[in-house]
């Protein structure tokens, strides 16, 4: 059951612009950030990196109605877009999109699987659980946007899939993927991948400076043959020489 998350985020407008504004703002410990949509102009604002970051660590964050507070008034918002450095902890931009609650929003939401333990490709069969989408994309008012969507595997099993048309949507919301004909895979449970592999018995490892039985005992096999052979021959010989004789 989705529970709505209430976020604010205090903000203040952005004076300085450009490349060396923005290395500044981040120096002191500030993200800059961007905020369209709603029928008016692009507003550029600046965030607390700290605060910013304990928010951004919940996964609602990302699709929550956000409210900014900019001076005395407040903004209904979603995340659209996060830059985040390269190499270190830090979230170097945000972009922010207005919303008004009589137009339809589409934003990216995670997909919470339930019950994998007790699927019965797993628990019976011995299957391991396959998420072959983490996310999926959704549109709805603003009112009807969900934190999460939840799919129940239960009854899931062994080389069986589930699409997107098996998620059961809250109401208000439909997924754009199947509005435009794409019923994709999402979870699907398979038999265990195979982590040993029989090596066989040439193919064993063998200490350094050892030879392999089999590679010992093949030669000797050889050699015996080769000195059989040599003694026939030798027979054959003595017993020619004789007749000659005779």
């Amino acid at each position: 059951m989705n529970v709505k998350t209430v976020f604010e985020l205090s903000v203040e407008p952005r004076a300085a612009l450009g490349r060396t504004g923005s290395r500044r703002l981040r120096k002191a410990g500030k993200v800059p950030a961007i905020l369209y949509g709603g029928g008016e102009a692009p507003q550029s604002m600046v965030l607390d990196h700290n605060t910013l970051s304990h928010q951004m660590n919940r996964e609602a964050f990302f699709t929550s109605i956000l409210t900014l507070k900019i001076g005395g008034k407040s903004q209904q918002v979603v995340v659209k877009d996060v830059q985040r450095h390269p190499v270190k902890p830090l979230i170097m931009h945000l972009d922010f999109q207005r919303i008004r609650e009589d137009e339809e929003i589409t934003l990216s939401v995670p997909i919470h699987f339930l019950n994998e333990p007790n699927a019965k490709g797993v628990k019976e069969q011995g299957g391991v659980v396959d998420h072959l989408l983490s996310e999926v994309e959704v549109e709805c008012l603003p009112r009807y946007l969900p934190e999460y969507l939840e799919i129940d595997v239960t009854e899931l099993e062994l080389n069986q899939i589930y699409h997107l048309s098996d998620i059961k949507l809250p109401e208000g919301v439909s997924l754009v993927a199947l509005k435009h004909g794409h019923d994709e895979p999402v979870v699907a449970v398979n038999p265990p991948r195979q982590e040993e592999v029989d090596v066989p018995v040439e193919a064993a490892e063998v200490p350094a400076g050892e030879v392999p039985a089999t590679a010992q005992a093949e030669p000797e096999a050889a050699a015996e043959g080769d000195d059989k052979e040599g003694k026939d021959k030798e027979k054959d010989a003595k017993k020619a020489d004789k007749k000659e004789k005779g």
